[in-house]
């Protein structure tokens, strides 16, 4: 293949006619973004290319361990980069694994990938933002068309003979062509035909600076044709013929060396950044990174980032990609590597390099495999020890990470029974002890507030901040200074399912079971006369809490006097080991099935709706006022009434009562 793409060549002049293709409607869509949202750093269009080439000569590298014959007769993988200005041509080649004609509208006529449409929902419209989201989805190739104003694209699958090779051309305005060709390489060949206000891109130093700084990690070599050397003039009086020109040959311009196989004191911090960007597909720097080399009974290094924003697909039902990739011996084996992270780690990006697994190790092979399960314990080891040191430093950059990933950390009860004393002091929550939304708690700092003689942690979930705030639950703590963490994320109520203690104290929600704050310094620091006004009261209003028994019996499993509340009239309370009314509506809201169970109606005997129902003597009143006590308590607690228009009635009818 001539290392310079020339005008009259096949990549450089598309067919005029061929099989004429639609583009899949998420790639048209976001062809357009592309075009019109990177424009501000063109530049990455050659990073993501040669990615992409890197990746083929990976996987071509890997299959030719089970099938050398696929190498043909060219054994070294590499990738070239030619510039043609008179032609106004950029090209990319590689001879890695190549495509055939079903993988080339795989590839690049959908996104055979889950989450497009909340991806294109998740974009703004501000390019800079929007740049990043791009990024995150993965989509390089397409980056092309930001420098293109149309993209030739031959490849041939490595194995297939040289008239088996295929043509893809497009200029992005809705579809493409699909022509059959013939290509005496393997590989892929792309050509971009580069639009003027891109002109200099045609620039050859430009392209190699751009290599330098984006893919000098690339462990295959990439090449591009280097500067003829001038014929120097003849001296004076020499009758010797003047030396023949010499021709331009291909140099490689990249370091191609692995990253993680030098040592951590030889590479600097941008370094670091510049591979992450590369390997991970970000655009943003890391957050914060280990780097390892593991030596002894096993060997292996890893070299693990944590990103600092979350991708726009983490939280979707979905999401299943992991962001390790495994390499044996150097070599690329596979990526999403699901083995060597728990799936509440799924943030963390990076790589294992292993040099005690086969070559011909694959996912089969990995589930049920003591090096891979030694490894994956040892990196979460190391991803954990690297969140506390960041929460111990750098508390402001550890806020910034809780609020992108800590949902994902709240998944570890449930899933690494071994880890999760470690995982919950990573924990941040809202609290009362604060004063607004967002100013979080650890778990070692609520203990350390804890009132004398008090040995559990409380919580309450909610469906939102201001809901667990402001809860009736929330009022005997609120009075005697008692704090409580707000819990208010989804996974919060599942979370404490499996979350019973820490450091030895235990967790208490407080809108479930019995409350007994009694062993507390302070709580019970009430006069004799206090007392025995209470229980006065809950004496005189004993009668009236019977008639409500009876008459929410088919709804309620008790009620009885409160000792949580001082305003509200009542609450209703949970079983110790029911779900919160806010979870079992949002999961009835996703169809799932849930066992009945009736919550405890809690009534204030203090409170003056109490003295107004102790007095009226007609039933059908009175049983008015006891559901409509119920149905403001299940509100409050995030439930749903089954009767809203009952409800409505039922409260308007009180108003014209009070009013007459």
């Amino acid at each position: 293949m001539s290392d310079q793409t020339q005008p009259d060549s096949p990549a450089a002049q598309p067919p005029a006619d061929g099989e004429k293709m639609v583009f899949q409607a998420e790639v048209n869509q976001l062809l357009q973004l592309m075009i019109h949202s990177l424009y501000s750093n063109q530049e990455i269009f050659l990073r993501e290319l040669i990615s992409n080439g890197s990746d083929a000569c990976d996987k071509l590298r890997f299959e030719s361990i089970a099938d050398s014959s696929l190498l043909e007769d060219d054994t070294e993988l590499r990738i070239t980069v030619s510039v043609d200005e008179e032609a106004k041509t950029v090209t990319v080649t590689d001879n890695g694994i190549g495509m055939n004609r079903d993988e080339v509208i795989a590839n690049i006529g959908t996104i055979a990938k889950s989450g497009t449409r909340q991806f294109l929902d998740s974009l703004t419209g501000d390019q800079k933002t929007d740049a990043k989201l791009i990024g995150q989805f993965g989509v390089g190739f397409y980056s092309a068309f930001v420098v293109a104003d149309s993209v030739t694209l031959v490849s041939r699958k490595a194995g297939e003979s040289a008239d088996q090779a295929v043509m893809w051309v497009s200029d992005a305005s809705g579809g493409y062509t699909l022509n059959s060709a013939e290509r005496a390489e393997r590989g892929t060949e792309i050509t971009l035909h580069i639009k003027d206000e891109c002109k200099d891109f045609l620039n050859a130093y430009r392209l190699r600076s751009v290599i330098k700084k984006y893919s000098d990690h690339i462990t295959f070599p990439i090449m591009m044709m280097g500067e003829v050397p001038p014929v120097p003039p003849a001296a004076e009086g020499d009758d010797e013929p003047a030396p023949e020109p010499q021709e331009a040959r291909l140099e490689q311009v990249n370091a191609a060396s692995a990253l993680w196989t030098r040592p951590k004191s030889s590479i600097e911090d941008e370094e670091y950044q510049t591979f992450y960007k590369q390997v991970c597909n970000d655009y943003e720097d890391a957050l914060t990174w280990a780097h390892n080399k593991v030596e002894g009974n096993q060997e292996y290094t890893s070299l693990l980032f944590i990103p600092k924003k979350a991708p726009f697909d983490l939280y979707d039902g979905n999401h299943q990609r992991n962001g390790i990739k495994l390499f044996v011996q150097r070599v690329f084996i596979m990526d999403e590597a699901e083995k060597l992270m728990p799936r509440y780690l799924r943030f963390v990006r990076g790589l294992v390099d292993s040099n005690d697994l086969p070559l011909n190790v694959s996912r089969e092979i990995l589930q049920d495999n003591k090096i891979i399960d030694a490894i994956r314990s040892a990196s979460v080891k190391r991803v954990l020890g690297m969140l506390e040191k960041l929460a111990e430093k750098q508390p402001e950059d550890y806020a910034s990470f809780w609020t992108e990933f800590g949902a994902c950390l709240k998944e570890a009860p449930g899933e690494d029974f071994g880890n999760k004393e470690q995982v919950a002091k990573l924990y941040r929550f809202d609290t009362t002890h604060a004063d607004k939304a967002g100013e979080l708690t650890g778990l070692d700092d609520y203990i350390a507030r804890m009132k004398q003689g008090q040995d559990k942690i409380f919580y309450i979930t909610a469906d939102g901040y201001q809901a667990a705030r402001n809860s009736p639950h929330m009022e005997i703590f609120r009075d005697k200074g008692i704090e409580v963490l707000l819990m208010h994320d989804r996974v919060d109520e599942w979370m404490m399912s499996y979350l019973h203690e820490y450091e030895g104290k235990s967790f208490v929600s407080i809108a479930k079971g019995d409350l007994d704050l009694s062993a507390i310094e302070g709580v019970d620091a009430e006069s004799d006369e206090e007392k025995a006004e209470k229980e006065k009261k809950a004496a005189d209003v004993a009668p009236t809490i019977e008639r409500i028994k009876k008459v929410l019996s088919d709804s309620t499993s008790d009620v009885r006097a409160s000792t949580r509340l001082t305003s509200s009239p009542a609450c209703v309370v949970m079983g110790e080991h029911d779900m919160a009314l806010h979870m079992q509506q949002l999961l009835k809201q996703a169809g799932h099935e849930l066992p009945s169970s009736k919550p405890v109606l809690e009534v204030n005997p203090t409170h003056p709706i109490l003295d107004l129902m102790d007095n009226e003597q007609d039933d059908e009143r009175f049983g008015d006022w006891a559901h409509l006590l119920l149905d403001q308590a299940l509100l409050a607690d995030g439930g749903q009434l089954e009767d809203s228009a009952g409800f409505v009635k039922r409260m308007n009818e009180m108003f014209l009562a009070l009013r007459s």
